[in-house]
């Protein structure tokens, strides 16, 4: 009798608390539902993004010794290097560097393991294109710098809602 009880017991503090839990779900749930929308009006606003962010990967043809580690810590052995062997004087000579952003997945191993630092990250996060082809970058696109997004006056900037939590 007396463990039914005490079963009795802990049955009614595990609703309790299974109630408590689902009352504090249901407030948060109407906490953000009280929220008012925010409408970004993307050509015209633009988030500034976070210091650390990876955008499209900015290429430094003069420093480029063309010796394809990026090749190598690719994943998906995504950079195309063309070069030629000059052999008076027994170096590589770079003639084409080539990145496809429609299938590059954006790790950074190529910019973190380059030994001339002719690799970088830009804060450009626009690749869209309608043809996919477009977004076969070669090493004169690589070296376009894009303009930021602080610099450009016609665009008004928005902080970035993660980096203010």
């Amino acid at each position: 009798m007396f463990s039914m009880v005490t079963e009795f017991m802990n049955y009614g503090q595990q609703t309790v608390r299974a109630a408590r839990y689902i009352g504090q779900s249901f407030t948060i749930t109407l906490s953000h539902a009280n929220r008012l929308p925010v409408t970004i009006q993307y050509p015209y606003e633009k988030l500034i993004t976070s210091e650390r962010f990876r955008g499209r990967i900015h290429f430094e043809f003069d420093k480029c010794i063309a010796c394809e580690v990026c090749v190598r810590v690719c994943p998906i052995d995504l950079p195309v290097v063309d070069w030629k062997l000059e052999t008076d004087i027994r170096k590589k000579r770079l003639l084409n560097y080539s990145i496809d952003f429609g299938i590059c997945i954006f790790c950074g191993n190529c910019i973190e393991y380059c030994p001339t630092n002719c690799l970088s990250m830009t804060e450009e996060y626009e690749l869209s294109m309608y043809d996919r082809h477009e977004l076969n970058y070669n090493q004169i696109a690589l070296g376009r710098l894009p303009m930021s997004v602080i610099d450009d006056y016609t665009i008004r900037t928005i902080l970035n809602l993660l980096e203010l939590k």
